[in-house]
C-alpha cells in the first residue's frame, strides 16, 4: 500500500501539532514535534540502527530535515530516557543549532552529554526529575516516573491551551524493579482526572499477552548460569543496560569470578552510571581488559556490547576471531537482550559463529536471560483504564504493535474514531478535545556512513547492494571514430561475478562488432557508445551467467 502524502492546512492559534519523524513503523530512531503558536517543542530524538539493506550505513536519523527551517523556534528538546534509540539523534539535531536546551533526568542527560562531547557540542542543560513541573514558551511540562530497562525513564505530560498529551516513553510495570523505582500509576491516574486529550503509548509488546515478567528473576538465571560454567563467561548487552551489568556484577561476585568491561559506550556509561550512584560496584570485582591476563578462564566475566548482531562491536568480533579475547570449548556466551525486529539474520550469525567456535551460546529462546524494558498487553490494559483518554495514538514500534496497541484502547472504551493509527510523518491536530488527521508529510531516511549526513541517497545503496550481490564489470575500450576502427581492447575485468575473467572472451567479438557497426553508421559520442558496450555486455551476462552486475563501460575516443 502507497501512502498518499498531502500537506496540512496552516496552524490555527490555539490548535496543538503533533508530527512523529521517526519511531512509528519501526523500533528506533524516535522523534515527535510539538507545535503551538509558532513554537515547538521535540521529544526524543534517537537513531535506528542499519539492516543488512543498507550496506556501509551507520545509523539512521529521524528526518530532521523537516524542521530545519524553523530550528529557531524550538523551545527544547525533552529526552524520556538514554537509550540510543531515543537520544542518539541528538549530536546531529544540535549540530544545526547547538544551543537548543536538553531536558530529561540526571542519568539520561549525564549519558546524552558524555556523546555530545565526542562531537565536541557543549549542550545547555536543564535537569528535571520525577514531580517536577517547568513551562518551555506555550508548553507546560510534568515528568512521571516510569519503568524501564534503564533507570531514571520519565514520561511527560504536556499541556498547553489545546488540551494535554501524555506520552509514555518506553515503559514497562515491574511491582518489583531492581532500583524500588516504579511506574507512578498514582500521577497517571491524577493526570487521568484533570483531562487526558491524547495518550502517546509504547507500542512495542502491545501484541504480547499478560504481563511483563520481573527483572528480578533474571539475577538468581544469571547466577546459575555463571555458576554452571567452566571456562569464561561472555556476557553481551545494550551498553546503557544499567540494571543488567549490574545483575552480572553481582553474579560474579558469587560465583567468585572478576567482571572486565569491553566496548567503549559499555566502559562510557557504566563509568557515568557509577560516579552517578545508579550502579553499586562491588569492591574488587571490575578489572581492566589489560590486567585481566593472568586471571584463570573459569574467575572472569566479559561484559560485552553486541548483542544485536552489529559487525564492529565485540561480540560479532569474537565471533569472527578479530578481537583479542578468544571463545572456545567450555566458554559460555549470554545474550541478556531482546531481539530488535530486523536484527534477528545478523544474532543468529553470531550465535552460529560462537557455536562453531565450541561456546555454548544461552539466550532469552533457551533461558530466562532477558526480560522486555516494555509494556504488555495486560499492562496496557491497566493504563489505559488509570487515564481514561479522550484519544490515542500509539507511538513507538512496527505497525502490527500499533495495530494492537490501538485495539487495546478500544477495548477500554475508547471510540475507534479517536485512535489514530499514525506513521512517520502522519501531521494529527489537537484542538476542543479531538485528535485528527491533517496531512502527511513525506518522511526520508536520513542515513549516516562515515562522516557524511543525509548525502548517501536509496540509489547509492541500491548501487551498494548489487555490488555486493551480483559483482562488477568494466569494459574498456579505446576506438578510433573517424577510421570507426577499435584501437585496443575490449578489455573486461571483472570482480564477484565469475572465478576467470576468460568467461568473457566470447563477449568480446560481439562487443568490438557493436562498436564497428555504430561508429560506421555515424555515432561518434563517447556517451552513447559506452550505452551500447553496456547493453551488449548486459544482455549477455544476464543470460549466459543469470547475474545483474554492475557494468562501468569506458569507451576513449582517441
Amino acid at each position: 500500500m502507497t501512502t498518499l502524502h498531502y500537506a496540512p492546512p496552516k496552524l490555527e492559534a490555539g490548535t496543538l501539532r503533533i508530527t512523529p519523524l521517526g519511531g512509528l513503523g519501526e523500533v528506533g530512531r524516535n522523534m515527535t514535534v510539538y507545535e503551538i503558536d509558532g513554537k515547538l517543542l521535540v521529544v526524543d530524538c534517537g537513531v535506528l540502527f542499519p539492516e543488512e539493506t543498507q550496506p556501509g550505513v551507520d545509523l539512521i536519523l529521524p528526518d530532521i530535515s523537516k524542521i530545519d527551517d524553523r530550528l529557531g523556534d524550538i523551545v527544547g528538546i525533552v529526552l524520556t530516557h538514554g537509550h540510543e534509540d531515543h537520544i542518539g539523534g541528538v549530536p546531529y539535531l544540535l549540530k544545526r543549532r547547538n544551543d537548543i536546551p536538553l531536558i530529561g533526568s540526571k542519568l539520561t542527560l549525564a549519558f546524552v552529554a558524555a556523546k555530545l562531547k565526542e562531537h565536541r557540542i557543549k549542550p545547555v542543560l536543564q535537569e528535571v526529575a520525577e514531580g517536577d513541573r517547568i513551562n518551555r514558551g506555550p508548553f507546560d511540562l510534568e515528568f512521571v516516573a516510569v519503568n524501564h530497562s534503564i533507570p531514571d525513564a520519565l514520561a511527560v505530560a504536556i499541556r498547553t491551551k489545546a488540551g494535554m498529551v501524555i506520552g509514555t516513553g518506553d515503559f514497562k510495570m515491574d511491582q518489583l524493579p531492581l532500583d524500588g523505582r516504579i511506574t507512578d500509576l498514582r500521577a497517571f491516574a491524577r493526570l487521568g482526572e484533570e483531562g487526558v486529550d491524547l495518550f502517546m503509548t509504547d507500542s512495542t509488546n502491545a501484541d504480547v499477552p499478560g504481563f511483563t515478567p520481573l527483572e528480578k528473576d533474571i539475577g538468581p538465571v544469571l547466577e546459575r548460569v555463571i555458576a554452571s560454567s567452566t571456562g569464561k563467561v561472555v556476557v553481551a548487552s545494550f551498553s546503557s543496560h544499567v540494571h543488567r551489568v549490574q545483575q552480572v556484577l553481582d553474579a560474579a561476585q558469587a560465583n567468585g569470578r572478576r567482571v572486565v568491561l569491553l566496548g567503549r559506550s559499555m566502559m562510557r556509561n557504566m563509568k557515568i552510571a557509577s560516579d552517578l550512584g545508579y550502579l553499586e560496584v562491588p569492591e574488587g570485582v571490575l578489572v581492566d581488559l589489560k590486567k585481566s591476563g593472568d586471571i584463570p578462564d573459569h574467575r572472569i566475566v566479559y561484559m560485552s556490547t553486541g548483542s544485536q548482531g552489529e559487525p564492529m562491536a565485540v561480540l560479532s568480533r569474537m565471533a569472527n576471531r578479530e578481537h583479542q579475547v578468544e571463545v572456545g570449548h567450555g566458554d559460555t556466551v549470554i545474550l541478556a537482550s531482546s531481539l530488535i525486529p530486523g536484527n534477528e539474520n545478523s544474532v543468529y550469525r553470531v550465535i552460529n559463529g560462537l557455536m562453531k567456535l565450541g561456546a555454548n551460546v544461552v539466550h532469552k529462546g533457551n533461558a530466562k536471560v532477558h526480560v522486555s524494558g516494555h509494556a504488555a498487553a495486560g499492562e496496557l490494559l491497566y493504563c489505559y483504564n488509570i487515564v481514561r483518554p479522550k484519544n490515542v495514538m500509539p507511538i513507538h514500534g512496527e505497525y502490527r504493535h500499533l495495530v494492537a496497541n490501538a485495539a487495546l484502547a478500544i477495548e477500554t472504551g475508547v471510540p475507534q474514531n479517536r485512535t489514530i493509527i499514525a506513521e512517520n510523518g502522519t501531521v494529527v491536530d489537537l484542538v476542543d478535545g479531538v485528535a485528527r488527521q491533517v496531512g502527511q508529510l513525506d518522511i526520508d531516511f536520513i542515513y549516516v556512513d562515515g562522516s557524511s549526513v543525509g548525502t548517501v541517497t536509496d540509489d547509492d545503496l541500491r548501487d551498494r547492494r548489487v555490488l555486493a550481490e551480483e559483482g562488477f564489470i568494466s569494459v574498456i575500450t579505446v576506438v578510433e571514430t573517424s577510421l570507426g576502427q577499435i584501437v585496443s581492447g575490449p578489455e573486461i575485468h571483472a570482480k564477484g561475478v565469475a572465478e576467470d575473467d576468460h568467461v568473457f572472451d566470447k563477449i568480446k567479438p560481439q562487443i568490438a562488432d557493436a562498436l564497428e557497426k555504430a561508429m560506421k553508421e555515424g555515432t561518434t559520442d563517447h556517451h552513447q557508445l559506452q550505452q551500447i558496450v553496456r547493453r551488449t555486455i548486459g544482455r549477455w551476462v544476464g543470460t549466459k551467467l543469470r547475474r545483474k552486475a554492475m557494468i562501468v563501460p569506458v569507451v576513449v575516443v582517441v
